[in-house]
């Protein structure tokens, strides 16, 4: 992909506010055009400067910030990749009643005391879903310096489920702490885990799968969508279903959300699948733990499929690399992959460590081409322009309220943490030939426009804290914030991984935002260091802020902030 022959036409101007119509059609056009990239999992042996550690943090956390880009600076490629993949972080503190009002006390769960362990209650399960989904945008604005929170989501798109569907905030809160438990594990055990999970169970009926009537909805998709994908011809045959599901009967879940096994409901008769998968028969189980036997003798046999590795190396590569797979890409990166895959017994860290070190993720051409989800959009915006949140012990109620926004704006544009869409995730994770070209369109590229002019000149106040771009801090950040030409260029390069404006253009933003009109570039100079030579006259601070402002808001107005 030509990013500059891409973009060129979008920056011949300076927007004064939102995007128009035209820059929608040039960000989600991507050019269906044959890369070229002849790279594979050959380990990178090129150069290691702010562009490369800039570009392998935006891919695998939510932004990369200057703190983090200088601290893996100080590391080789190996050992940053390295560290990114094995987190030492504790797992998040849960969730907590920061919902009651004064119409409506929790009865059951203290104010500030997480409800994770209370029983659901028709009449504060919406507020605990909120609460839920709340909380993980804290915890994703709060993510240590490891993959593993874009791992979580990786997860939440590929074993979908609804919270609103099964209706359990209890259930949602295990589900989302088995994904982040799991992310980094083995996927084979992964896939157990999530069959027998409470979540899932109710999501796709396997709480009422039993032998007498058999539901094929979670048999169907454990084969289709979450281990050996559908494009495989032969393929699984509709018997497969049928006796998958006949192996799976048993589980159940009470009213207290406990998961368990029930013999009496389970179909003891042997199971023979076809010829796909080499015409197996899994042996009726009658004991007290024949559903992990006979689950884990499906799993056995679904694994001996070599289409399970790819299927799941070519989903890894689209969220983490491009989502396109041409011959080249699948025979000299995801036949590797999934070789690795296979070897390691299907652990997920040697994959990754493979792909997140290898040439081909390297290469020029794969770098500042996926379109942010919305996810990635409103998780960096907050961690790479610093945004300052209220104090978690004192204030959070505040806190929560605020993280609260932030969901219900990354909802705006397309992407409902803890509600996908469907069983099959977000459709711009899979829909042929768009895939994350779906993410923009003519509702959603204003409203990104409109959050980022928000938090850059107006804040976002919730009883006594705005968050809010505190613009000069974040200058402050750059090399060499009191020449406007370095420090656009620093901010080019920071917000717009590693997209490169024009010199024309760069000039044109320069005269029209911090040079207020005039010519030279003392008009700025002067300006900022009267500022920091006077840190406490309200009217220089202004005269700054108000330019930092026009040149802020333009920036991440254009259509370069939208890519990672």
């Amino acid at each position: 992909m030509d990013r500059r022959e891409f973009f060129s036409p979008l920056t011949s101007s300076i927007k004064s506010g939102i995007s128009s119509p035209k820059h929608i059609d040039q960000i989600s056009a991507t050019k269906k055009v044959n890369r070229g990239l002849s790279t594979g999992i050959t380990p990178y042996i090129g150069a290691w400067t702010y562009d490369q550690v800039a570009h392998l943090l935006r891919r695998t956390m939510f932004g990369a910030t200057i703190d983090d880009i200088k601290y893996f600076l100080g590391k080789n490629m190996d050992a940053a990749v390295d560290e990114l993949l094995n987190p030492t972080a504790a797992l998040p503190s849960p969730p907590i009643n920061a919902y009651n009002t004064a119409q409506a006390i929790d009865p059951n769960v203290i104010a500030g005391l997480t409800w994770v362990n209370a029983s659901d209650d028709p009449n504060f399960n919406p507020q605990r879903r909120l609460s839920l989904k709340t909380w993980w945008m804290g915890v994703m604005i709060n993510q240590d310096r490891s993959i593993r929170e874009k791992m979580v989501m990786f997860w939440h798109n590929h074993f979908s489920t609804e919270i609103n569907t099964y209706d359990s905030p209890m259930l949602a809160y295990r589900h989302n702490n088995l994904l982040r438990i799991n992310s980094l594990g083995n996927f084979k055990s992964f896939v157990k885990d999530i069959t027998k999970d409470g979540a899932m169970l109710v999501y796709l009926n396997g709480n009422v799968n039993t032998k007498a009537a058999p539901d094929e909805n979670y048999a169907r998709e454990l084969q289709e969508l979450f281990t050996v994908g559908k494009d495989l011809n032969p393929h699984y045959s509709e018997d497969d279903v049928k006796n998958a599901a006949k192996v799976l009967t048993g589980w159940r879940i009470n009213n207290q959300r406990q998961v368990s096994f029930d013999v009496s409901k389970h179909d003891t008769t042997n199971k023979t699948f076809s010829s796909f998968y080499n015409n197996t028969t899994i042996t009726g189980q009658s004991s007290a733990n024949a559903g992990d036997l006979e689950l884990d003798s499906l799993l056995n046999m679904i694994f001996a499929q070599d289409e399970v590795a790819r299927y799941i190396c070519r989903k890894l590569y689209r969220y983490f690399v491009y989502y396109d797979i041409d011959a080249a890409t699948e025979q000299n990166v995801i036949v590797p992959l999934a070789n690795i895959f296979r070897q390691n017994n299907y652990g997920i860290l040697p994959v990754l460590s493979a792909l997140f070190k290898s040439e081909h993720f390297f290469d020029a051409a794969n770098m500042g081409c996926l379109i942010k989800p919305p996810t990635d959009f409103v998780v960096s915006m907050c961690r790479t322009t610093y945004l300052k949140f209220p104090d978690p012990g004192t204030q959070y109620d505040i806190l929560y309220k605020h993280w609260a926004d932030l969901y219900i704006f990354n909802y705006a544009i397309g992407q409902d943490i803890g509600d996908p869409p469907n069983v099959a995730g977000w459709p711009a994770y899979y829909q042929i030939p768009s895939y994350h070209e779906l993410w923009i369109n003519s509702d959603s590229l204003p409203k990104r426009n409109q959050i980022t002019d928000y938090y850059v000149a107006v804040g976002n106040k919730k009883g006594n804290f705005t968050v809010i771009m505190d613009l000069i801090e974040l200058s402050k950040k750059m090399t060499k914030p009191d020449d406007p030409n370095i420090l656009i260029d620093d901010l080019c390069k920071y917000l717009h991984a590693s997209l490169s404006l024009s010199a024309t253009t760069k000039l044109t933003t320069k005269i029209s935002t911090l040079l207020s009109g005039q010519a030279q570039d003392y008009y700025w100079t002067n300006a900022w260091n009267d500022h920091i030579n006077n840190p406490n006259d309200a009217t220089k601070k202004q005269i700054v802020t108000l330019r930092l402002m026009l040149l802020y808001r333009y920036l991440l107005d254009l259509s370069e902030y939208q890519l990672s």
